[in-house]
């Protein structure tokens, strides 16, 4: 299922949100989320749904804070779909995944909050696919789908 796939299968069970860019978006866009995905009885998506739309929401409200992210859940027989707009023309970038050993995991105060940035490999890790969408009417969709497991 790649983007292009899920934007021609609307449908009006699909769940369209309008949020603000702020801290907030995510935990209630999880909560939407979950009551959707129960509905449509795909509860064996719910974790790897929720965790990755929670960082779309994040990567999106950072970019950009206080104006309007668009996320959008859809399905079909293949499995889900889940988009994230923001208005931003910066293209998030995935970190290198790297090997990390004890001392790499020890904080000290200069390094202490920036273990950011594995947001994008956690999306690779846990959708079937995923990837990045110009909007033709500015700004972008990042999106990920999920093969069907009920």
């Amino acid at each position: 299922m790649t983007w292009e796939d899920s934007v021609s299968v609307m449908t009006r069970d699909d769940l369209h949100l309008d949020l603000l860019g702020s801290p907030a978006a995510a935990g209630l866009a999880r909560t939407l989320l979950g009551q959707r995905l129960r509905r449509w009885e795909y509860t064996a998506l719910l974790d790897d749904v929720l965790l990755v739309a929670s960082e779309l929401l994040t990567n999106a409200a950072e970019a950009t804070p206080n104006e309007r992210i668009r996320l959008r859940l859809g399905r079909d027989a293949r499995g889900v779909f889940l988009g994230v707009w923001d208005s931003s023309p910066l293209r998030p970038h995935a970190k290198p995944v790297v090997f990390l050993t004890g001392e790499d995991l020890d904080a000290t105060d200069e390094t202490f909050d920036s273990g950011g940035g594995w947001g994008l490999s956690i999306v690779e890790a846990l959708s079937t696919s995923c990837g990045i969408q110009e909007d033709g009417r500015g700004g972008k969709w990042v999106w990920a789908t999920f093969a069907a497991r009920r």
